[in-house]
């Protein structure tokens, strides 16, 4: 995650426009730098921002090629000057107190340069400055942002981008520093650099409290990754229940790593649809393990809450039930809304937790053992 101005990647038609180039490298083609000044009290003449042109262009070495402007009635001024290298432009707003100035370059000097001049030039209380590259890299802003404090990952590529057919809208974006991740509903749901410390602890935390693993059932997950995980902790059975095939088809395609290996498993048998629909066709006492890998939310806190008592049915006497529950620091409400779902129905719970990078958080685990009367 990044706490820096980017340019966004364009949206058109709700679908991201797709450069098909090599991605593997930053292609960059220029710089641009946008300035707003504000608490300006002056109003300056359309000469005053022509000469400052030519004093930047002069600094930065570009070549000016033409210069249109136009004043407005009762007031305001807008002013581009067309450059060799791209542009350059003025834009005033007297009723509020200021100049906004962006420069756009692919020239050797950085766009940068003509802070300096701006700011003897123009008499201010403050300048709000955004520098970025124009290139390749685009960004995806976290959800948890708040309008205070943005976060955003980078991304070199978007693999894909669509809506499925149940309905989630689903993208697979290329991130520069975590790898091929999968989002849904534009919340990240894992990585493939570091997905295997959300898998692994979401295992751990179930076998720390009963080492029984004989069988597994798994609701949403979609990735695969906690599949993969109960097999290598040496499942015999694992009955994965998840609702959208097409979240499990494009991560078998861009995340190979993370699920590669479930898909010729014989121990894993996928049930599509409504989980908890398939589920009151189980077995009594059939599972040693339950993994609730459901959205972080209130929603299926609820749905969650509403068919525990279908899940406690399918889960043995001795075994445990473990759901991912979001990050406590983030929403501590949904945690404890879990952690109460779960102890009103077993009677216990414990929480465990991991830091995940590509999360910006530790993530929490709540887990409940099922204990024989």
């Amino acid at each position: 995650l990044i706490n820096k101005y980017f340019l966004v990647v364009i949206k058109k038609n709700n679908k991201y426009k797709k450069i098909r180039d090599s991605f593997e490298t930053m292609k960059k083609v220029g710089e641009h730098v946008t300035i707003d000044f504000l608490g300006v009290k002056q109003d300056y003449s359309p000469d005053f921002y022509s000469k400052v042109i030519y004093k930047i262009a002069k600094k930065t070495r570009v070549e000016v090629l033409n210069i249109a402007e136009h004043k407005f009635k009762p007031q305001g001024f807008t002013c581009v000057a067309l450059l060799a290298e791209s542009h350059m432009s003025f834009h005033t707003f007297p009723e509020k107190g200021i100049i906004s100035f962006d420069f756009f370059t692919c020239a050797k000097i950085s766009p940068t340069a003509a802070l300096d001049i701006l700011k003897k030039e123009i008499k201010h209380e403050r300048a709000v400055v955004r520098n970025f590259d124009r290139s390749n890299k685009g960004v995806y802003e976290d959800i948890y942002s708040t309008p205070g404090h943005k976060k955003y990952y980078v991304v070199d590529d978007v693999l894909e981008n669509f809506i499925s057919k149940v309905g989630q809208h689903i993208e697979i974006l290329k991130l520069e520093e975590f790898g091929n991740a999968l989002f849904i509903d534009s919340e990240l749901q894992v990585a493939e650099k570091d997905e295997k410390k959300y898998s692994g602890q979401f295992v751990n935390s179930a076998l720390s409290l009963s080492k029984d693993n004989s069988s597994a059932a798994i609701i949403g997950g979609g990735d695969g990754g906690v599949a993969r995980e109960c097999l290598s902790k040496g499942f015999d059975l694992i009955d994965w229940y998840e609702l959208d095939p097409e979240v499990v088809k494009v991560c078998q395609k861009h995340l190979p790593k993370i699920c590669g290996e479930v898909k010729a498993n014989n121990n894993v048998k996928t049930y599509w649809g409504d989980a908890f629909e398939s589920i009151k066709k189980v077995k009594d006492s059939k599972y040693d393990k339950i993994f609730v890998d459901l959205n972080d939310d209130q929603f299926c806190i609820d749905l969650a809450a509403k068919n525990m008592k279908g899940l406690k049915r399918i889960l043995r006497p001795g075994g445990v039930i473990t759901a991912q529950v979001g990050c406590l620091s983030k929403k501590p409400k949904q945690i404890k809304n879990w952690m109460g779902v779960l102890e009103n129905s077993f009677g216990n719970v414990e929480l465990s937790e991991t830091f995940i990078p590509s999360f910006d958080c530790r993530w929490n685990f709540a887990s409940s053992l099922f204990k024989s009367n």
